[in-house]
């Protein structure tokens, strides 16, 4: 199969569809053509799915763009997480938990019919990001809320299609008369340190036979990609002050020994693994250069290819801090406070996945083009617009970003796929996500993501046979390894939530329940 590209020419290595993150790779426009050339037989489900979702295209719509124009950072989504509760209740589901796992906007919803049937969940999140405020124009202008918090991430549109799957999935599944459980996790904080992990280790992904989510990006595509598994630690140094130019002899640089754990990190490089990537900053360095600073932090991120790799890279870090303590006769703690787990693909769910999005209209207006060109434009990008088609399934490797849905991955058979919500070549966390997250680019992405998943959770429920396929690749993946939470034991929530959030933990009373339920 050969594969053409829109003028101006691109060169030899662009040519090779480049596979990196779902969330960021950059990938060149393919012609239709290709699409013409994977046609699959559409699931016999996939009219069905279309349907529901177009009974609840409103709520869905609603969330997207309600969730856009106020933006919240990680922790804060007082409103956010609101907006997906409101059209949750409306639709009949029973609200679980709130305050789930100890993080006051995470959530917990769930619909059940009939007695037993298997229990499928999704994973909206609805965290934006910081200096990404933008409106819905093509070129870098305020948003609702100022530059200062964005939707650069696509987080409005993920929680919406999310959210939305579960209403449409309630639908097909009265229609159909099916026994089933439908859970929708409030997934708050994925940008910094995301519930799911907090849930995985509750045991709250435990019963599900499977779980479905996706990620806006620039194309249109799933397959066996991993992400990393990562630690992050805070490396902190103390020290002894003193006037840096009257006697510092008789101080203790704590930034000395931050420095010097900076260059044992690099002097690590040359020993590790291709998979390895070690990125840190220093969070705190000294307030003023006459006096000798006595304290210093390093902030450092740990990835790797699973877990064993992880830790075995984080052990090595310890030492390195150590050293440089010893070195500079400082004191250092290291806080290891936050980790995620691999990405365990599932080839029987990226298959189911794949179909659905085959059978989907694919559509840009010739306005969306303009729009996404005009970005492009901005940011000097080749002018290739929308990606038109459905990419072939993706092969198996493992790339340098994690994600939380690592750690629901290792707990239940978890499918995940992207579609098109920005132009091709445009990354995350940059201003035109935002933009086309306002715009009906957003509102497209958002109906065709919740379609897939409800065409595939329905698929789920009524298919003990591709339950069952799910649950053995899952099975074959894990390979007998046994989920052990990458949170401290004594790590009870994140750091960062705002105080009056914290009244709205109430989750201890309902896990309690849900262990005594435990066999």
């Amino acid at each position: 199969m050969s594969f053409e590209f829109p003028n101006p020419p691109i060169d030899s290595l662009r040519r090779k569809l480049l596979i990196g993150s779902l969330a960021s790779t950059a990938v060149w426009a393919l012609m239709p053509a290709v699409a013409r050339a994977q046609d699959v037989a559409a699931p016999a489900s996939a009219k069905t799915a279309r349907d529901a979702v177009e009974t609840v295209r409103e709520a869905i719509l609603r969330i997207s763009r309600e969730v856009w124009n106020t933006p919240e950072l990680s922790l804060h989504e007082e409103h956010s997480s609101e907006i997906h509760l409101r059209e949750l209740r409306a639709a009949g589901f029973t609200i679980v938990s709130t305050g789930t796992s100890g993080i006051p906007t995470a959530f917990l919803a769930e619909w059940t019919q009939g007695e037993g049937g298997p229990k499928i969940g999704f994973l909206p999140e609805y965290d934006a990001l910081p200096g990404l405020g933008n409106a819905a124009e093509p070129r870098q202008v305020p948003g609702p809320a100022g530059v200062e918090v964005g939707h650069g991430c696509g987080h409005n549109m993920l929680g919406a299609g999310c959210t939305g799957a579960a209403l449409a999935l309630k639908k097909m599944m009265i229609d159909g008369g099916h026994a089933g459980t439908i859970r929708v996790y409030g997934c708050a904080a994925e940008e910094t340190e995301g519930a799911k992990v907090y849930m995985a280790r509750d045991g709250l992904f435990d019963d599900l036979d499977a779980a479905l989510a996706w990620h806006p990006g620039p194309m249109n595509a799933t397959g066996l990609l991993r992400t990393a598994a990562v630690n992050m630690l805070r490396v902190r140094y103390t020290g002894r002050s003193a006037h840096a130019g009257v006697d510092p002899w008789e101080g203790r640089s704590a930034l000395k020994g931050a420095e010097l754990f900076g260059t044992g990190v690099q002097f690590m490089r040359e020993h590790l693994k291709p998979t390895t990537r070690l990125h840190y900053t220093y969070t705190d360095g000294g307030g003023a250069p006459n006096v000798i600073p006595d304290t210093a932090e390093v902030l450092i991120m740990i990835r790797d290819q699973d877990r064993t790799e992880v830790d075995e890279v984080t052990a090595w870090v310890r030492d390195v801090a150590s050293g440089a303590a010893t070195s500079t006769q400082t004191t250092v703690a290291v806080d290891h406070f936050f980790g995620m787990h691999d990405l365990l693909p599932n080839e029987t769910l990226v298959q189911r996945l794949h179909d659905h999005m085959t059978a989907l209209p694919l559509e840009w207006t010739e306005a969306e083009q303009v729009f996404a060109k005009t970005c492009q434009r901005e940011m000097g990008l080749p002018e290739a617009g929308l990606m038109p088609i459905v990419m072939p399934i993706l092969p198996e490797v493992t790339i340098g970003g994690s994600t939380d849905v690592g750690d629901v991955s290792y707990n239940t058979p978890t499918g995940l796929f992207a579609i098109a919500t920005m132009p091709i070549g445009v990354g995350l966390h940059t201003w035109p996500v935002t933009a086309c997250g306002g715009t009906s680019i957003g509102d497209k992405s958002s109906i065709l993501s919740a379609t897939v998943m409800a065409g595939v959770g329905y698929d789920l429920i009524i298919d003990a046979d591709l339950r069952a396929a799910a649950r053995a690749d899952f099975d074959r993946r894990k390979a007998g390894r046994k989920y052990v939470s990458p949170l401290p034991k004594d790590r009870v929530r994140p750091d960062g939530i705002p105080p009056h959030l914290l009244i709205r933990d109430g989750f201890d009373e309902f896990i309690a329940g849900y262990r005594e339920k435990q066999p």
